[in-house]
């Protein structure tokens, strides 16, 4: 019962992550790799406020969002000015610096050593201590974002994001400052996915960098990719896909020195298949060109 509540809760958390990438590649058409970065800046942020300063669970949230999503705004007006696959490696260079800084500021971070005693989450004066009550807990949180994310997908701001995906040009000549809506776009991505990092940290109560490298931000990419892009349904049939697939290699009598790079080669087939086969994804309805 442990496996599977700890198996729903890391779907929980990869959900929130696909659905908050798709606002920036289904919908804006970014195609980022620094999502994990993020995602670690949302995780850091909450856990040093907590354990070095002692702030409670709510307010260490609010503040690392809010500083995930300032971040993002530097971030954005100096990669965005950049088109193409100068765009990726703009994203992947940030990626790699955040991951450098995560690991070499040990005074702060305690680098490769990790935080460890993180506290776990409180609210309204019930501890949530628990698998159960922390997957429940996360359920509430991804329906919350799905929420709010679905909110801006459907809205005139979701569709104007979808006008510059589809034709950067047209949108400026209708009057659509394009730059104004993409720091926009990264701005509610990363501060969602903060939130999946505030989760994630609370939820195992340590971390260390090597959560939020390179790998990570291909592997959400993948379950975009994978699921499809352009709507709700894509990104959440992507990650539970990639989540549960790896967990079904345990039944089968593979050697532990070689599941790893198994599970590798099962994601570069996987993304292969789908940009041959259906671009748009299993569930998606952008297809990529």
């Amino acid at each position: 019962m442990n496996y599977l509540l700890h198996l729903i809760v890391l779907i929980e958390l990869y959900v929130m992550l696909a659905l908050s990438l798709n606002l920036m590649v289904g919908y804006t058409g970014l195609l980022t790799l620094a999502h994990a970065a993020f995602y670690g800046l949302g995780a850091y942020a909450t856990t040093l406020l907590m354990v070095n300063w002692g702030f409670d669970f709510l307010f260490a949230l609010i503040l690392a969002i809010a500083g995930t999503v300032l971040l993002s705004f530097l971030i954005s007006f100096a990669s965005l000015r950049f088109r193409g696959d100068y765009f990726i490696l703009a994203t992947l260079a940030f990626q790699v610096i955040v991951f450098a800084v995560l690991y070499n500021w040990v005074d702060l971070t305690r680098g490769p050593y990790g935080i460890p005693g993180i506290p776990k989450p409180s609210l309204l004066g019930i501890k949530i201590d628990s698998l159960l009550s922390f997957s429940l807990f996360g359920f509430v949180v991804a329906c919350l974002i799905a929420g709010f994310l679905a909110l801006i997908f459907r809205s005139p701001f979701g569709r104007t994001l979808q006008a510059i995906r589809d034709d950067e040009l047209a949108a400026t000549a209708l009057g659509k400052n394009v730059m104004s809506f993409k720091v926009r776009s990264v701005a509610i991505a990363s501060g969602c996915a903060a939130v999946a990092g505030a989760l994630y940290a609370t939820y195992v109560t340590f971390i260390d960098p090597t959560s939020f490298t390179i790998d990570e931000s291909i592997l959400m990419l993948s379950m975009v990719i994978v699921g499809g892009t352009g709507n709700l349904k894509g990104p959440m049939v992507g990650a539970v896909m990639l989540i549960v697939l790896p967990e079904l290699l345990r039944f089968l009598a593979i050697p532990d020195a070689v599941a790893a790079n198994i599970r590798l080669i099962i994601y570069g087939f996987l993304l292969i298949i789908m940009m041959h086969v259906r671009p748009q994804g299993l569930a998606g309805k952008y297809q990529f060109e």
